[in-house]
C-alpha cells in the first residue's frame, strides 16, 4: 500500500494550474492507493458541482484531472474554515479503494467557519484488499497557542479513534519531530507511532525550510508533515517528495510517501 500526505497550499501559490498538474503526474507515476491533502481550497462562490464541493476544488480538479487519465479515485472534502477572505479551505482524502464510511468533525475549540483557527479533520474506512483501514487527514494547530492548544486538538483526535480499528493519522501537524517534550513527543507518549522510525528505508527528512504561513521567524528545516499509525507494522521505504529533488516544488511543504506491506485481512 502506498500512501501520500501533502499540505499542497493550492491557490495560495503561483502558477497553481501549473503545479496542480505535477501533482497530477506523480499520483500517475507513483499509483498512490490512498492520498491525503490539506490546505484544500475553492473560491467561496464558484458554482456548486455536488454537495460542498464547488468546480474550483483543488483536490475535485486533481480527481478530475487522474480521471481523465483513466485512473478513478474517490473524493471525500469538507472545508473548515474561510482562508485569505474568499476561500472555504479544507482537507481530503483520494483513494482507488473502496470507502466503508466517512465522515469530519472539529477538533479545535471554536466552529466558527470564519476564525481561520478553526480546525477540522476528514476520515474515511477504506478497504484495502479486504482490510478495512481508516485513514484521517489532518491539520492541526501549534503547540503553545494558548487560544486553540494543539494538546486538546489532539486530545479530541484520540477521542474518536476506535483503537480496534487500524488507523492512520496524516498531514500537516505544525509541530516539529525533532523538537522535543513538545507537540510530537506528546503524540508518541499517547500510543502512536511515527511510520518514519519504523521504515526500512527513509529518504529526506524535513518537510519544510525557512519561514512560511504559521512559521514566519523559522530559519531552518522542519519535519512537521507526519505519517502516523496507532499500530507498529512493517514500513518499506519513506520518503520525502515535492522537494525539488524528488519532484518539483509544488507548494512552501514538501510531500511524503509511504510503502507499507499489509497481509490479506490483517486484524
Amino acid at each position: 500500500m502506498r500512501l501520500l500526505t501533502l499540505n499542497c497550499h493550492s491557490w495560495q501559490e503561483e502558477q497553481p494550474l501549473e503545479k496542480l498538474n505535477q501533482i497530477v503526474q506523480q499520483i500517475l507515476a507513483q499509483d498512490y492507493d490512498v492520498i491525503a491533502l490539506q490546505e484544500v481550497s475553492q473560491l467561496m462562490d464558484t458554482p456548486i458541482v455536488y454537495d460542498d464541493v464547488r468546480n474550483d476544488n483543488f483536490a475535485y480538479l486533481i480527481q478530475q484531472a487522474l480521471k481523465e487519465q483513466g485512473q478513478t479515485y474517490s473524493l471525500v472534502w469538507d472545508f473548515a474554515h474561510i482562508g485569505y477572505d474568499k476561500y472555504e479551505e479544507g482537507l481530503a482524502l483520494l483513494t482507488k479503494h473502496p470507502i466503508l464510511k466517512s465522515d469530519s468533525y472539529y477538533v479545535s475549540r471554536s466552529q466558527d467557519t470564519f476564525d481561520w483557527k478553526s480546525r477540522k479533520i476528514v476520515r474515511a474506512t477504506i478497504q484495502v484488499d479486504g482490510t478495512p483501514i481508516t485513514f484521517n487527514t489532518c491539520h492541526l494547530g501549534w503547540w503553545a497557542d494558548e487560544v486553540e492548544p494543539f494538546q486538546e486538538q489532539f486530545n479530541h483526535l484520540m477521542a474518536r479513534m476506535d483503537p480496534l480499528e487500524w488507523t492512520f493519522f496524516l498531514g500537516d501537524f505544525n509541530n516539529d519531530a525533532l523538537e522535543r517534550n513538545t507537540g510530537y513527543d506528546y503524540m508518541m507518549q499517547r500510543g502512536l507511532h511515527d511510520v518514519f522510525l519504523l521504515a526500512k528505508e527513509t529518504v529526506g527528512i524535513e518537510t519544510i525550510n525557512g519561514n512560511i504561513d504559521g512559521w514566519e521567524d523559522n530559519q531552518q528545516g522542519l519535519r512537521i508533515d507526519l505519517v502516523l499509525s496507532n499500530r507498529k507494522i512493517d514500513v518499506e521505504r519513506v520518503g520525502v517528495v515535492f522537494d525539488g529533488i524528488h519532484g518539483p516544488v509544488v507548494s512552501d511543504h514538501y510531500g511524503v510517501e509511504v510503502d507499507i506491506q499489509i497481509q490479506k485481512n490483517e486484524h
